[in-house]
């Protein structure tokens, strides 16, 4: 008897809880192009605000031929705002940049005072 007022709870919860929308997003624009030479490009946008647009080529580094991709994408978040990305990747890393992105706490004063007096300071004799 349990078991049956367990699952007959579960069910109630279940077909309480908000269904998901059945309305498919559309894609109102879409675009891309491979070309032979390995670069390519492509570009998108949703009826929901969600776009981005990517192209990448190929770059010999060194020996080897290496992938280098450029691009953005943005998409509204859950109050409203637009957030925006964009990036690179290469043979240096990924590299993304936005506003919404935290950044390193500034260098405190007494650190960069030493750091330029470090640099103009003459060269210390080798023992």
């Amino acid at each position: 008897m349990k078991s049956f007022v367990f699952v007959a709870l579960f069910a109630a919860v279940a077909f309480a809880a908000p269904q998901a929308p059945t309305e498919p997003i559309p894609i109102v624009r879409q675009d891309s192009q491979v070309n032979g030479d390995g670069s390519y490009q492509y570009s998108f946008e949703t009826g929901n605000g969600i776009s981005a647009d990517q192209q990448g080529e190929l770059k010999k580094v060194g020996d080897v031929e290496a992938i280098e991709v450029k691009g953005q994408f943005q998409y509204p978040s859950e109050d409203g705002t637009n957030i925006q990305l964009t990036y690179t990747a290469d043979e240096n890393g990924y590299h993304p940049e936005g506003a919404h992105l935290p950044t390193a706490p500034p260098v405190p004063e007494a650190i960069q005072r030493a750091l330029a007096y470090l640099a103009t300071a003459p060269p210390q004799p080798e023992n």
